[in-house]
């Protein structure tokens, strides 16, 4: 009997050990069933915070849009704008830049302190669209645009930008022309220029 005992204990425990062995198996293929998921989100996060509107915003006494040769937009004391725009930016980027740019505080109050939005002073903008705010130059020594939106996405959302602002602003605002080669010139006075992204909120 204690042979056969043996045999049965043997054959229970090899029993038990392939149980355990499926049980363990359907747990790591659980397990990694979820990861393409982790490293979609982790993409996905990853990729979302380089998806921004970048802006370029500089203090000016005054400047101006020349197009082959021609002046197209010119302003006085107020802001200039240099907009960058990508395929991921929305209706809430529009609006908190405009209400960041329209709100800054660095125009001299009486005393020549930097106390003043370009509201209160009842100054003037200029936006340009300036695709090249988007280039990366991580590789090489020839910066890549391929963050930049194309003409298709970008102009609606750069004539959406330049409305909110002039609503904002409370007069007609001053612009650039999409895609065209321009001349811009500017004073900056100060100097003041100060980069704002929609997504990296500092």
């Amino acid at each position: 009997m204690v042979p056969h005992d043996k045999e049965a204990v043997t054959e229970r425990w090899l029993f038990f050990c392939w149980e355990k062995s499926i049980e363990i198996s359907a747990s790591f293929i659980w397990i990694f069933s979820f990861v393409p998921y982790f490293f979609t989100i982790f993409d996905v996060q990853r990729i979302t915070e380089f998806l921004l509107m970048r802006t370029v915003i500089q203090r000016v006494s005054k400047a101006s849009v020349s197009i082959n040769g021609q002046l197209k937009s010119s302003i006085g004391s107020g802001l200039l704008v240099l907009l960058g725009i990508e395929d991921a930016d929305k209706t809430e980027d529009i609006n908190f830049l405009v209400k960041k740019i329209t709100n800054l505080r660095i125009f001299d109050d009486a005393n020549g302190v930097m106390n003043c939005s370009v509201l209160e002073v009842d100054g003037e903008i200029l936006c340009v669209s300036q695709f090249t705010l988007h280039a990366s130059t991580k590789k090489g020594n020839r910066p890549s645009y391929i963050r930049a939106a194309k003409p298709d996405f970008a102009i609606p959302i750069y004539g959406m930008f330049c409305t909110e602002l002039s609503n904002t602003l409370g007069k007609p605002i001053q612009t650039g022309e999409f895609g065209a080669d321009m001349q811009v010139e500017l004073i900056n006075d100060g100097p003041v220029t100060i980069i704002i992204d929609s997504k990296n909120r500092e």
